[in-house]
């Protein structure tokens, strides 16, 4: 099994963040991950990209990927051209309401979460990637969702750890968000 997936969005959306956890979730399991990220150089509201490719065995895929199996779109600012890379019945992860789950091809399989909305009701109202992060873990299965919740609490810096139970949540309310739909 070997799994790829492309996340975009704008800075300040903690979509850095949200990549490295799945891939070092991944890691802690035993399992064969590569990251690539691609970020402008502004603070908040510059592209932010990233690539995650997560496997069994030895990874034949690169994280700078040409197709890729899923996608989560957190914004649609700098989002050109990912769509474009998924492979035919693609899983699509759309946070409504910066991204038209309706505006993507009929060949993908399309998700919506209200991120912000539902990091609000978390009570973690900075925490919308965790809960893409939490919904798309919902859907695809790729690692345990405790194996998240202790990689976000290993990649937090000092400086934000205070920030790591209602991260935590955030994870839950993402993966609430989508309890018991198929993917």
């Amino acid at each position: 099994m070997e799994r790829e997936v492309l996340v975009t969005g704008v800075g300040g959306q903690g979509i850095q963040l949200l990549a490295k956890t799945l891939a070092l979730a991944a890691t802690r399991e035993g399992r064969y991950a590569m990251l690539a990220a691609d970020y402008g150089g502004e603070m908040r509201g510059g592209p932010s990209k990233a690539g995650v490719v997560i496997g069994d065995a030895p990874l034949m895929a690169l994280p700078i990927l040409p197709s890729a199996w899923s996608a989560i779109f957190a914004h649609h600012r700098h989002s050109e051209g990912v769509e474009g890379r998924l492979r035919t019945g693609a899983l699509v992860l759309a946070n409504t309401p910066l991204v038209d789950p309706g505006a993507f091809r009929a060949d993908l399989r399309v998700f919506a979460v209200d991120a912000m909305a539902r990091a609000k009701g978390a009570e973690a109202p900075n925490a919308s990637g965790f809960v893409l992060l939490g919904a798309y873990n919902a859907l695809t299965g790729l690692v345990r969702a405790g194996s998240l919740v202790s990689a976000m609490e290993e990649l937090l810096p000092p400086y934000r750890r205070q920030h790591a139970a209602a991260n935590a949540r955030a994870l839950e309310a993402g993966a609430q968000a989508l309890e018991g739909v198929a993917a």
